[in-house]
C-alpha cells in the first residue's frame, strides 16, 4: 500500500472529534437579557460566547426559573444561568458574568416613601421567581413575612400588574420593564410616571453547574472573552436597550 493510500485509510478510520454539548437552562423571555427562542440577548450572548470559548457546544433550554432549578437537581441540565450562591440549591457556581440592576418600582401617583427593604413589607409586591433568595437575606426575610408577596414566572406579567394597579410595587430590572412596556401598551396605560426605589446593590449572576470541571472550563472561557474584547463588543450590541 502506498504512503498516500495509507494516509487516507488512517483519516477515514479516525474518530471525528466533536465538542461536548453543555445543556444550559435560561429563564423565560426577558429582553434585552434573553430573547427566548431567538438565541440572542445580552446575557444569552455572554454565556454562549464563554461556553464556545470553553470548547463546548451549547444546547439551550428555556423554562421558568423554578423549573430550571428542579431540572438541575435532577441532572436534566448541566447548568442554569441567572443564578447565584443565594439560590437555595447546591451547585458549582461560576464567576460572575453579569449584573442586573434591580429596583423596586411603583406608580408615582401612589406617592410611596420607601427607603429600606424592610419597608417593602407594607405593600403588595410582585417579583421574579426565586427573587426571595437571589436578592439576599434581608429581602428574603421581608418576603417570608409578607402575605402579599408573589413571584411571577413570566416577566411581562409584572408590567400588567403594575400599570393596572393590581399590585403596589414590582421588583425587577428597569431595562426589562421598559422593554415590555411596548408589548402591554394596548392593555394598560404605560404612560403613567413611575418611581424607582434603588434599594438593592447590583445583583451578580453566575451559571450554576452540576460538575466542578464544567464550572472551571466556563470560567476560563469567560476570562478568554473578556481578554479578547468579545465581552465588551456584546455589551455594545445591546447598549441602546
Amino acid at each position: 500500500m502506498s504512503s498516500r493510500a495509507w494516509l487516507w485509510l488512517v483519516l477515514l478510520l479516525a474518530p471525528v472529534a466533536c465538542a461536548e454539548s453543555l445543556r444550559i437552562g435560561f429563564g423565560t423571555h426577558k429582553p434585552p437579557y434573553v430573547f427566548e427562542g431567538e438565541h440572542r440577548g445580552l446575557e444569552y450572548d455572554i454565556v454562549a460566547a464563554a461556553v464556545r470559548a470553553a470548547g463546548y457546544d451549547l444546547e439551550v433550554h428555556y423554562a421558568p426559573m423554578e423549573r430550571l432549578h428542579l431540572a438541575l437537581r435532577r441532572g436534566e441540565l448541566d447548568g442554569i444561568a441567572t443564578t447565584n450562591r443565594h439560590s437555595g440549591i447546591v451547585a458549582h457556581y461560576s464567576a460572575t458574568y453579569i449584573h442586573y440592576h434591580n429596583a423596586a418600582v411603583a406608580l408615582a401617583a401612589r406617592g410611596y416613601r420607601i427607603s429600606t427593604i424592610a419597608e417593602l413589607g407594607r405593600y403588595s409586591i410582585s417579583s421574579f421567581q426565586r427573587a426571595r433568595y437571589l436578592l439576599g437575606p434581608e429581602f428574603q426575610a421581608m418576603a417570608d413575612a409578607n402575605p402579599r408577596y408573589r413571584e411571577e414566572a413570566q416577566q411581562i406579567n409584572r408590567n400588567r400588574l403594575l400599570y393596572s394597579g393590581r399590585v403596589d410595587v414590582v421588583i425587577g430590572d428597569p431595562r426589562i420593564l421598559r422593554y415590555f412596556n411596548r408589548e402591554v401598551a394596548e392593555q394598560v396605560d404605560t404612560r403613567q410616571p413611575l418611581t424607582l426605589y434603588l434599594l438593592f446593590p447590583p445583583t451578580p449572576y453566575s451559571v450554576g453547574f452540576r460538575l466542578p470541571i464544567q464550572r472551571e472550563r466556563f470560567d476560563r472561557g469567560l476570562e478568554a472573552i473578556r481578554a479578547s474584547g468579545e465581552y465588551l463588543e456584546i455589551e455594545r450590541r445591546y447598549a441602546d436597550y
